[in-house]
């Protein structure tokens, strides 16, 4: 049976992390270990994490000091990690067979290098935005899966390599088009929302972010040697604007 890394970065994550932490442990899945790299917090979130790796049923490793960012607090958790596949996971997960469900996917698609579905992002209220990308597409299209929903196999970071930490907000987007850009890395899809992401986060808390964002994905369109970025960024903007406007939600 495959392991799975669960990676999360924590930073005064109190209000949060005990939610997330729930979820990943009413997972049915037996083979998981969970990676938690916090980055100095001062209110409670070590103590629950302390706690934590104590009860949980999973392997927990976890450590705390400071990093440069969310991208190099995420390349410390996966340094720790010794799993067949990796996930960053800092939301909730929807059900308990989430992580049976990506595995079982995974394993069905042997050509594929993992796998990706669908997520919402919400307040504890309300879902503000759907995110269906829908079946793996060219990157000129505007396409792009949603990096909470990755479950990727270890020997795309192996050979890829890992996050860029000058990318403030945007490195996950620049790390998911330096491994599709090579059109024989293809991604299974499970077409179901399996992520309940905090909104309100890095890259969705203002206006200020979502533009920042779309400046370092064009940067990282070019600096990968992608051509025709403006395109594409018109095409990813309207992408984002048309999930606003899904009427279903999850």
């Amino acid at each position: 049976m495959k392991t799975v890394s669960l990676i999360l970065t924590t930073y005064n994550s109190e209000k949060n992390l005990e939610k997330t932490l729930k979820s990943i442990e009413k997972q049915d899945y037996p083979s998981i270990e969970v990676l938690i790299k916090d980055g100095g917090s001062t209110d409670g979130t070590l103590h629950m994490i302390d706690v934590y790796s104590k009860v949980s049923k999973y392997v927990v490793k976890w450590c705390t000091g400071t990093d440069n960012g969310i991208y190099d607090a995420m390349n410390q958790g996966y340094a720790m990690a010794a799993g067949n596949i990796i996930v960053f996971i800092n939301d909730l997960f929807q059900e308990t067979t989430v992580v049976s469900k990506m595995v079982q996917l995974i394993e069905d698609n042997p050509e594929c290098v993992g796998a990706h579905a669908d997520l919402v992002y919400a307040t504890d209220e309300k879902v503000v935005r759907y995110w269906k990308m829908g079946p793996q597409k060219s990157l000129y299209s505007g396409w792009m899966p949603g990096h909470p929903t990755l479950f990727l196999k270890r020997e795309i970071y192996e050979k890829y390599g890992l996050y860029n930490p000058e990318y403030r907000i945007a490195a996950d987007y620049e790390f998911m088009i330096r491994f599709l850009k090579d059109k024989e890395n293809q991604l299974a899809y499970l077409p179901q929302v399996i992520i309940r992401m905090y909104y309100g986060g890095t890259s969705t808390g203002s206006t200020g972010s979502y533009l920042l964002s779309l400046k370092e994905g064009h940067r990282a369109l070019k600096d990968n040697g992608i051509k025709g970025a403006f395109v594409i960024d018109i095409l990813r903007t309207c992408r984002v604007l048309l999930q606003f406007l899904v009427k279903e939600r999850k």
